[in-house]
């Protein structure tokens, strides 16, 4: 290891082992013993031992950043994503909006120009889930209600986070609002999503039983972080957060049996790197920069906290939750962080934004993760008080509203038939999701052999119809599974359209002819779906009409295996989430 690493990092950690042991004496947040640590040896602070290679622990920073959200992850699972989704989407819309209108606004009213303000505007909209997450772990609330949603509303809002992302990207390249990369972002955003998801689901699980079967707690380690770090990559690589990667295989880990094994094991890598993040982020504070910006930045700080609190308390209040839980929820969110850093950093590299802006994003960052940890520790005191001053009446309105719409929120109002429509309905889109993802990923495999492989280079046509047929004969048990579903979807919706007290006799000929159309529409529009999915690796037209008469027999040839197949990766799936799952056998013996 470089000597001059080695130093730098036990610099790190020895400062901030002393300072923690300090703050948890005083009984204060650990994260701030953390970011003083960071101050204490910043190149800023001239009178104490400084860290000499800042990008080294940047880097290593990340890593925690990577950890601390898949822990999330493994804590979170999808049921309990689910559970709340509703709540967390409007609360982050909620927020999103106002935080970037009073950004803009506030801007303006600095005599900034319109760039800075729009940035301003973004920065603000979006709240740090790395500091939140640790807070909330350290004060013991990750498992109370409150603290579910604050993770579902940082969950949506790192999504959306991506999509503003690539709005600004557009406006600061040519200076136009690009809805088209927007849209497009998302789309593709969506179909990572549910691929790794989905593909997730049915693996991982299998997976971490036959590792579990050796015994060994540094195999399931291993294993593990390998699982952490390849969807990070992968995530990485697509143009997405690290951050989300490592959460949603988290949350798929989550739903395996050795969860609670997993989420032990890797606690004290976590706990190391995730000291070196909140070091790293103590290393941002520039003494000087809080005396220049002052009032801006005091300003700004103070937005942050109040608007967030307002704009999160009311969407939460909104879908049903009392006035505590949603003031609870308002004043755990009242900060921004890593996506700010990354939207202010956006501006930089563009040259769009004022020299100003960025340190001015950091500090406002760093006093509100200060802030955040007291915010979330004496919340239930606020909402004591609040709850004093409030008249009677007042008071009856919000819990006679909260009950009202708690009645809608607690259970599903939707008879049998609506409820078979939406499950046929998500699961179409499920497959047809799938069979996108797949022939996006044979394009680019396509492309990547060609480049790549010498031999391959000089037989491109011959290549594509390989991966085509590949890519055709993986698509196969969800097409069919799709053209099953298509048509039981026709059937009712001939069923319920027709009566026979309207029909009479004709009825029967009548739903059968309503079925067919449908299920004939239904098909044109798989085989055209299909041919915009393979539009870059077709074969010539000659040998693709002869491999599509060859599939074909072999789909009638093997129609019931792939529906036997489709069935039991549905059941697996199926099962997994419905899975209560167990903490699992602990390993043991093999260091």
């Amino acid at each position: 290891m470089h000597e001059t690493l080695l130093r730098d990092l036990a610099l790190v950690m020895i400062v901030a082992g002393v300072v923690t042991v300090v703050f948890h004496m005083l009984r204060q947040p650990v994260v701030l013993g953390y970011m003083l640590a960071g101050l204490l040896v910043s190149p800023h602070t001239k009178w104490f031992p400084t860290v000499a290679h800042e990008e080294a622990v940047s880097v290593l920073s990340e890593l925690g950043v990577i950890l601390l959200l898949f822990s999330l992850g493994i804590h979170f699972s999808f049921r309990r994503l689910f559970s709340v989704g509703a709540t967390a989407l409007v609360a982050a819309i909620f927020e999103i909006v106002l935080m970037g209108w009073l950004g803009y606004e506030i801007g303006k009213a600095f005599g900034w120009k319109s760039m800075d303000s729009l940035f301003l505007g973004a920065v603000l909209s979006v709240s740090s889930t790395t500091i939140i997450v640790k807070a909330l772990a350290d004060l013991h609330l990750s498992r109370q209600l409150f603290a579910d949603l604050i993770f579902g509303i940082l969950i949506v809002e790192d999504i959306l986070a991506i999509a503003i992302i690539a709005l600004l990207s557009g406006v600061a390249t040519t200076g136009e609002l690009q809805v088209r990369d927007v849209a497009a972002t998302m789309s593709q955003l969506t179909l990572f999503f549910i691929s790794v998801v989905v593909v997730g689901l049915l693996v991982v699980p299998w997976f971490m039983d036959f590792i579990a079967r050796f015994r060994s707690r540094e195999m399931m380690l291993v294993a593990s972080l390998g699982l952490c770090f390849g969807v990070s990559l992968l995530a990485h690589n697509m143009g997405y957060s690290v951050a989300l990667g490592a959460f949603l295989i988290g949350a798929v880990i989550a739903d395996s049996r050795q969860h609670k094994q997993i989420e032990e094991l890797v606690e004290p890598v976590r706990d190391m790197f995730s000291a070196i993040f909140f070091v790293a982020v103590g290393m941002m504070i520039n003494p000087s920069m809080l005396l220049e910006y002052t009032v801006p930045i005091l300003i700004i700080t103070i937005v942050v906290i109040v608007g967030k609190i307002i704009a999160c308390s009311l969407g939460t209040f909104i879908t049903g939750h009392d006035g505590r839980t949603s003031l609870r929820v308002g004043m755990g969110v009242s900060q921004i962080g890593e996506f700010s850093f990354i939207i202010a950093q956006l501006g930089v590299a563009h040259r769009v934004t004022s020299d100003f802006l960025y340190p001015i994003v950091v500090t406002v960052s760093v006093i509100t993760t200060l802030t955040t940890p007291y915010l979330i520790k004496y919340s239930d005191t606020f909402v004591v008080g609040i709850e004093k001053i409030t008249p009677q009446p007042v008071r009856a309105q919000f819990e006679l509203y909260s009950r009202w719409i708690g009645r809608f929120r607690g259970g599903s109002q939707l008879d049998p038939i609506r409820k078979t429509v939406r499950r046929t309905l998500i699961q179409i889109a499920v497959n047809l999701t799938l069979v996108t993802c797949l022939f996006v990923i044979s394009r680019y495999s396509v492309g990547w052999l060609v480049s790549h492989v010498e031999t391959l280079r000089e037989h491109e046509t011959g290549t594509k119809t390989a991966v085509w047929v590949i890519a055709m004969l993986f698509a196969m048990p969800l097409l069919i599974a799709t053209f099953r579903k298509f048509r039981a979807m026709a059937m009712l919706i001939a069923e319920i359209s027709v009566t026979r007290a309207a029909a009479g006799e004709h009825t029967a000929v009548i739903r059968a002819v309503i079925t067919n159309v449908l299920v004939v529409a239904a098909t044109l529009g798989l085989v055209l779906l299909l041919i915009a999915l393979s539009a870059a690796i077709l074969p010539p037209w000659p040998v693709m009409i002869v491999l599509a008469l060859g599939l074909s027999g072999l789909v009638v040839l093997m129609w019931r295996q792939f529906v036997k197949l489709y069935a039991k990766a549905q059941v697996a799936l199926q099962a997994t989430l419905e899975e209560k799952p167990s903490s699992g056998e602990p390993a043991s013996g093999r260091e």
